[in-house]
């Protein structure tokens, strides 16, 4: 306390014990932005915005979701969507949202592999957000089988399926994320904790890591072009701004975002109020039963390309079973993307339209990822099964190759 009384504030106490303000401040006041950059820039600012709906719609349906399995398919399609005061604003808040996060996570990362956003000293910002996109993914599965449904049901029997591959501890491991034999109410509960507590806390911390990351490298622009970053912001503040190639975080670059935010709430509340039911699968209106099985089980769309990952092995390799392989093509292709730092071998940090080999990768990668969206939808029978093999096998052969590829592009180069 002593300490405290001797600085002149409680924000500068702050300041020197936690590098908080300090950090706020730095910010706001002396960090620069390229000039030269689009709206795709703005990804980051509408996740953030997006997160903070999701929280408070969320802590809004927490004051009457019941975690039990005989009350929580009623309280929320009965007690949140018919009796409470616009409940039903908030769970299509929460649901749409939910769907859209990922929509702009997406963005946000193909963006950056786009745009190489991932090389030249960045690599702990791509890590960091990689490491989002799993905690939003573990978030988005644990809050899919809250409401108890049909195919939350048997999506949470499915995916706790899949750690029972796992070699020596898989059975056991089973039980232990289940609490049971079977998805039961000990799974609810777990589930609940999670996605009302525990992930949520990491991923703010996350996301303040994330951001934190940002002081070190600056952010790179469309061009991929290098300046020095304090002699451009000294032209800014002579007065040179046409000249400057860069612009104040705050209040140039920020008032950028708040207009790419502005368009993004009317296409937001555009779905709120009138196609939330995208967000929202039919067959999920039916309460949760372990002895009828849907005719198809599938995970919501932003999971489908991992899960046609999953069963697009479905014929034995070398002895190994098509279980077993497809378990090992899934958390090939769920760590793949945190590599991208070190399988791009080109120094080059260009957008991709401008790399001789990168920009065919990408777009191959782009259309791969769509087809295994397409057809993880798809019941796996016939060609369609084929169609999964294939594309499985693309994706992970494209990335097994891109070393590969972007040495040799970084040799041509060079030789020009």
């Amino acid at each position: 306390m002593a300490e405290f009384k001797k600085a002149d504030s409680m924000l500068e106490w702050f300041d020197q014990r936690l590098g908080v303000v300090n950090f706020a401040k730095v910010m706001m006041t002396e960090y620069w932005i390229p000039k030269n950059i689009n709206f795709l820039w703005a990804m980051g600012v509408l996740l953030t915005v997006l997160f903070t709906f999701l929280l408070v719609s969320g802590i809004f349906l927490l004051m009457y979701y019941k975690p039990d399995v005989n009350l929580a398919f009623d309280s929320v399609n009965y007690t949140i969507m018919q009796e409470v005061s616009y409940g039903w604003l908030f769970r299509h808040i929460h649901a749409v949202g939910a769907s859209v996060v990922f929509l702009i996570i997406y963005i946000h990362m193909f963006t950056g592999i786009y745009y190489g956003s991932y090389k030249k000293g960045r690599e702990m910002i791509w890590v960091s957000g990689m490491l989002l996109f799993v905690l939003f993914s573990a978030e988005g599965f644990s809050g899919y089988m809250l409401p108890w449904g049909q195919m939350s049901y048997w999506a949470a029997y499915v995916i706790t399926e899949i750690f029972g591959g796992i070699p020596f501890i898989g059975d056991e491991l089973v039980v232990w994320i289940r609490g049971n034999f079977y998805v039961s109410d000990s799974t609810l509960t777990r589930f609940f904790m999670l996605h009302v507590l525990l992930i949520p806390l990491v991923i703010i911390g996350t996301i303040v890591f994330h951001f934190y990351a940002l002081r070190f490298p600056h952010v790179n622009n469309e061009a991929g072009e290098f300046f020095d970053f304090e002699e451009e912001a000294e032209k800014y503040l002579a007065g040179n701004k046409k000249e400057s190639k860069v612009v104040p975080f705050w209040p140039v670059f920020l008032s950028k975002d708040f207009l790419v935010l502005g368009f993004f709430m009317v296409f937001f509340f555009y779905l709120v109020f009138f196609h939330y039911g995208f967000a929202m699968d039919a067959i999920n209106f039916d309460k949760a039963d372990g002895l009828k099985t849907p005719a198809h089980i599938y995970p919501e769309w932003y999971f489908l390309w991992s899960y046609e990952v999953l069963r697009g092995f479905f014929f034995e390799i070398a002895g190994i079973s098509g279980k077993d392989l497809g378990l090992i093509a899934f958390g090939i292709a769920n760590v793949i993307f945190f590599l991208m730092p070190w399988l791009d071998r080109s120094p080059m940090v260009k957008p991709a339209n401008q790399r001789p080999y990168f920009k065919y990768w990408f777009w191959f990668m782009m259309v791969d990822l769509i087809v295994l969206t397409v057809y993880g939808k798809l019941p796996p029978t016939g060609a369609n099964a084929w169609v999964g093999f294939a594309s499985s096998l693309t994706f992970l052969t494209l990335f097994a190759t891109l070393p590969f590829i972007t040495k040799a592009e970084a040799k041509k180069v060079k030789e020009k």
